[in-house]
């Protein structure tokens, strides 16, 4: 039996986290947490995707943001990372967010060209560039507009300007990619901020998992209690 109680041969648990903004932010949290990955998982020349970590009954994959969310959702992983935008968009049954990480703050927006003054709820048919299709048409549909959506991974900014859509929605933080490529802000759909993610049944069958949750939990309690006090 190992210190969870459970049997030296049980199988690893899987822990997703995403490539890029949020997992800077997220490892100080996991390791505050009881959970680090090991040294090659910080090693730039590694090409690999799994990795162990401090705990013999757990490894980390590391996937693009949006794959977090379908490993978790479809059991491939137990549990992950990743920022509410994604678990909106994809609004999986076998998905549930438990603890709200407090991390990776930014905003899902609505953006055009500065130049285009025209009020786009006057038009029924938008072509809009983005990578969330599902919160895009969404947020349209409410204002009675038909989105079109052209899916874009990148390089959203450059959509207006070289006419392949009238406007884009994408992640915003501090608003300068937009400025710096004409661009403003006019609707902010999703306030975003990263979030533990668990498969629903590995938490209901999994110990390890509802102690994570636990964990987890705690320690955005701690960090929230000590930022209000300071």
């Amino acid at each position: 039996m190992n210190t969870f109680g459970l049997p030296d041969n049980i199988g690893q648990l899987t822990f997703a986290v995403p490539k890029g903004r949020i997992l800077d932010e997220a490892l100080p949290v996991m390791a505050r947490a009881g959970l680090e990955p090991d040294a090659d998982f910080h090693n730039p020349k590694s090409r690999a995707l799994a990795f162990a970590t401090t705990r013999p009954d757990m490894r980390l994959i590391r996937v693009r943001a949006f794959d977090v969310a379908t490993f978790v959702a479809h059991g491939a992983a137990q549990v992950g990372i990743v920022g509410s935008d994604v678990i909106e968009e994809f609004d999986y049954a076998d998905l549930y967010a438990p603890v709200d990480l407090g991390i990776g703050l930014c905003r899902l927006s609505v953006a055009r060209m500065a130049s285009d003054t025209e009020d786009a709820a006057s038009v029924s048919h938008l072509r809009v560039a983005t990578k969330y299709p599902s919160l895009t048409r969404r947020h349209f549909e409410a204002a009675g507009v038909q989105a079109e959506c052209v899916k874009l991974n990148g390089a959203m900014e450059l959509a207006p300007s070289l006419g392949l859509a009238r406007q884009i929605v994408d992640l915003v933080s501090t608003g300068t990619t937009l400025r710096e490529n004409g661009l403003v802000e006019t609707a902010t759909i999703l306030e975003i901020s990263a979030r533990l993610i668990v498969n629903r049944t590995a938490l209901k069958t999994d110990r390890r998992v509802a102690a994570l949750v636990d964990a987890f939990r705690r320690e955005a309690e701690e960090r929230a209690m000590k930022a209000a006090a300071a």
